[in-house]
């Protein structure tokens, strides 16, 4: 993979709050920083201009954008026990697109998440001969849930897109707590740590490394053609940034270059695979506005 690939693009759905999400790992010590690198993003949507600004804005603010539409086959699912969300993607004729790019060994990569970030799924939908996908997932909680779809259409000319469509899943609701801000999570004996600091409109690198029995893990395992997946949510509105890693060993540490649209608090998934199997870590970070250097320099000048 190319060193510093960029953020692919980004989403949104209202989220009022943050909670653990079901089935990472738990946060479990105060966020630390460790200062900034050089970071770049990856994608059409987090295409980079001055001062690391996104040239596009953030993607997947709606169900439909350039001539395509996320098509969700029912209007919502109901909590508890496994069931099968069925989408398609269609362009401006109505028809179902069947012929896709593929990026990071997929020609679509679809994330659900509850508003409250309680739930949080990665998933690999399957395409039929239709263009019609599917996928399983088990959603044991209710909510409001935000479903992303991730692609670049196989059309000449064609760029990353990523679009956003609500799917309300019935039962007792129930708003976790924010989490507080972390900088280490524990997953099923793995401990990882998160090293960084996200910064709005700049670009930084965000250092994982994972360790497990207090020893380093250096034999991560490729997921998805690469040792490690980084999705980020925003509070308020979920805007979606979907980052790659860096060139690197399988491990322990993994880095992750690109740059946060605003400030704002944002929910962190780390997914990666060690023994067969892909777990995902969570964290909560806190992004301060950007200083413009002009501000630095009149700071500066009045202490």
């Amino acid at each position: 993979m190319n060193n510093g690939l960029k953020i692919t693009a980004f989403a949104a759905a209202l989220a009022a709050t943050f909670g653990t999400a079901y089935g990472v790992g738990k946060g479990v010590d105060p966020m630390v920083s460790t200062g900034a690198h050089a970071w770049q993003q990856h994608g059409g949507h987090g295409a980079t201009g001055r001062d690391g600004a996104a040239e596009h804005g953030p993607g997947g603010l709606q169900i439909s954008e350039d001539g395509y539409t996320l098509a969700l086959d029912a209007p919502g699912v109901a909590a508890g026990g496994r069931t099968v969300i069925r989408f398609a993607i269609e362009d401006d004729a109505g028809r179902k697109v069947t012929a896709f790019r593929r990026e990071h060994g997929k020609e679509l990569h679809f994330i659900l998440a509850s508003r409250d970030l309680t739930e949080y799924r990665h998933l690999h939908p399957v395409r039929a001969a239709d263009g019609t996908w599917s996928t399983p997932v088990d959603l044991p909680r209710a909510g409001d849930y935000r479903a992303f779809a991730d692609f670049t259409p196989a059309a000449a000319g064609a760029r990353n897109v990523t679009l956003g469509a609500d799917l309300p899943v019935s039962g007792t609701y129930r708003p976790a707590a924010p989490p507080a801000a972390r900088s280490t999570a524990e997953v099923e004996g793995y401990r990882v740590a998160l090293g960084g600091e996200l910064q709005a409109g700049r670009e930084s690198e965000l250092e994982l490394t994972i360790s497990r029995n207090g020893k380093p893990v250096t034999d991560l395992q490729p997921y998805l053609g690469a040792y490690g997946h980084l999705v980020a949510l925003r509070s308020g509105d979920l805007a979606y940034l979907h980052v790659h890693p860096n060139d690197g060993g399988p491990g322990p540490l993994v880095s992750f270059t690109a740059t946060a649209p605003s400030a704002g608090t944002y929910r962190l998934f780390l997914d990666f695979q060690h023994e067969g199997k892909v777990r995902t870590a969570a964290f909560t970070v806190e992004v301060k506005p950007l200083v413009s250097a002009r501000t630095e320099a009149n700071s500066e000048h009045q202490h």
